[in-house]
């Protein structure tokens, strides 16, 4: 492997320096020798970021994305590590399943690919999965049914209780099928009865996430909920971190910056899952990430055919593509507003989600000795959003047209440069 050497590259903690890079691992700048350069001049270096929560489709959807694809689009985010979620066909339900999407990311990818297991076989909520196989034989550390909700709770139970002897994360869609059943697909509210499209309650997602974080603290496992969309499940978060259950949550990008009177449009791209909530929502869930009760971003990157959203709104399939815009829309959000500052944006997009997802050589501090995973970043760049210019295969990008920050200029992964604009 080539050295590297990354010139005047500014921490996110306020130090220059210059960065070598030898064997996937920093070095002193002065041990690197005919190195490849990257100039770092006016960019902040950070820790390559990692998403607990992306679709890539592969095996089984590759017309909507692969990991070659999916992975490109991962670097040109900043992103040196993404979780594979397991509803993919076959579902990743077995340890040859997980490593087989672990094997495709090694031989495609542009980042970690990480395997993430299903809870059930099948995803049918009904038996549970190889957990202890994925777990000792493929490494896999975090477990998740996403896109469907585990809703029976004898099976969580066990679930959890299984999981607490691998260290092992349950990743809840919370969704109670009672409450907001396949069809649901708008934010309950003025706006929906309006469209008369099928109401997705706000309590249909905060009512599982309480009775689960019950059960994380009877069993004494750990827990995280995914894709945190409203104020109440901040509530209820917020109250079991204080009882000291071990819970995590994440937010997605687009809950953070799109909301419901998008729908409005019956544009399809603003269709996704859970729905996209009202202002009341998104300044709970802006407010539970700048003060840590939500614990990490987590893109939800859910590519599909152009096909699969050419449908009236409540038939088209869920889900927005978001990759390589996620950085850019938590800086406009969060750190442009003043709500955030850099190392706190690192704990959320890079260290806490390497963490929650057992990854001890990802999120690691930039020094000597660190595993040389890198973005470079440019504070001040904005561009307009074009949804063709994607490395996605998908084009369901909700920010197209949209003016954002643009801030990566660089990612290396493991001491290789993986993206460089």
């Amino acid at each position: 492997m080539t050295d590297l050497l990354i010139t005047g590259a500014k921490l996110a903690d306020g130090t220059t320096g210059d960065l070598g890079v030898r064997d996937g691992v920093f070095v002193p700048a002065s041990e690197v020798s005919d190195p490849e350069r990257l100039d770092a001049d006016g960019l902040l270096a950070l820790p390559g970021l990692v998403d607990l929560h992306t679709h890539l489709r592969e095996p089984g959807h590759e017309d909507a994305e692969t990991v070659a694809t999916g992975t490109a689009a991962a670097a040109r985010g900043g992103y040196t590590a993404v979780f594979a979620m397991a509803n993919l066909d076959p579902v990743t339900d077995t340890a040859e399943a997980a490593s087989f999407v672990a094997e495709l990311g090694r031989r495609d990818g542009h980042c970690e690919v990480v395997p993430i297991g299903a809870v059930t076989k099948g995803l049918a909520g009904e038996e549970l999965a190889e957990l202890g196989l994925m777990a000792t034989h493929a490494g896999v550390r975090v477990f998740s049914d996403d896109g469907r909700c585990v809703s029976d709770s004898l099976i969580m139970r066990r679930a959890l209780t299984y999981l607490k002897t691998y260290d092992g994360v349950l990743a809840q869609h919370a969704q109670d099928p009672r409450l907001a059943g396949p069809d649901a697909c708008c934010h309950e509210s003025a706006i929906q009865g309006r469209l008369g499209l099928p109401g997705w309650p706000s309590v249909a997602e905060s009512a599982v996430i309480a009775r689960d974080v019950q059960l994380a603290e009877y069993c004494g496992a750990r827990y995280h909920a995914c894709h945190i969309s409203t104020a109440e499940s901040v509530d209820v978060i917020r109250w079991a971190k204080a009882r000291g259950i071990a819970v995590t949550a994440e937010v997605t990008p687009h809950h953070l910056l799109l909301d419901t009177p998008l729908v409005e449009s019956y544009d399809t791209t603003f269709k996704v899952n859970p729905p996209l909530r009202t202002s009341e929502h998104l300044e709970a869930v802006r407010e539970a990430l700048a003060d840590g009760t939500i614990d990490a971003v987590a893109t939800d990157h859910a590519p599909h055919t152009v096909e699969s959203k050419d449908h009236p709104f409540d038939v088209a399939l869920p889900g927005m593509i978001g990759l390589e815009q996620a950085l850019g829309v938590v800086v406009d959000v969060m750190v442009n507003s003043g709500r955030m500052d850099w190392p706190t944006l690192v704990a959320r997009m890079s260290a806490k989600p390497a963490e929650i997802g057992r990854l001890p050589h990802q999120g690691r501090p930039i020094a000597v000795g660190e595993p040389a995973n890198v973005v470079l970043v440019d504070p001040g760049a904005r561009a307009t959003v074009d949804k063709a210019a994607s490395a996605s295969k998908a084009r369901n990008n909700p920010y197209d047209g949209r003016d954002l920050p643009d801030p990566v200029v660089a990612t290396v992964w493991a001491g290789r440069v993986t993206y460089r604009r």
